[in-house]
């Protein structure tokens, strides 16, 4: 699917950082697709934007309730059983790549407890009941900056495959 992006929106956008130049790319693969980031739609992308569309949803989910929220909402399998860790790695992000690994073990185990029906009180309770992804939180707190840069350049040095630039 071609997604195209006006040469001087991704130029306003890469002046004003990191984060509206990959906001710009992310909002356009999306809105390419509907909005839905769902069974019908993944197909119509490739891998990099399904990577890319895959760290906004990990990035918005843990910083705002952790692996247990992003777990809990159902993003378990497509973060954890999809290659996006090896594409990440492939990227450059070694010890992002090696956290959602991490991640993985901690799915593969708590998974269906995780994603099971519940109260909010009850869902308030699983952080007290799964302490194991505390650190992963943290972890990924302290490393966000980095790992949204080196995707930054990633999806710089690679546009091409992310976008159509229209001049």
């Amino acid at each position: 699917m071609d997604i195209y992006i006006q040469e001087s929106s991704l130029q306003e956008a890469a002046s004003q950082g990191t984060d509206a130049f990959l906001t710009l790319i992310h909002d356009r693969i999306k809105e390419a697709i509907g909005g839905e980031v769902n069974a019908e739609t993944l197909p119509l992308l490739n891998g990099e934007q399904t990577t890319l569309l895959a760290y906004f949803i990990l990035r918005e989910e843990v910083m705002d309730g952790g692996f247990i929220q992003l777990i809990h909402n159902g993003y378990g399998p497509f973060i954890f059983l999809n290659p996006f860790a090896k594409a990440i790695r492939l990227w450059g992000a070694h010890d992002f790549s090696k956290l959602i690994y991490k991640g993985r073990k901690l799915f593969e185990e708590y998974g269906d407890e995780l994603t099971a029906d519940c109260t909010d009180e009850e869902f308030m309770a699983l952080f007290e009941q799964y302490p194991d992804f505390d650190d992963l939180d943290d972890e990924f707190i302290e490393m966000e900056e980095e790992v949204t840069d080196i995707i930054a350049h990633y999806v710089d040095d690679h546009l091409e495959v992310f976008v159509s630039i229209e001049h």
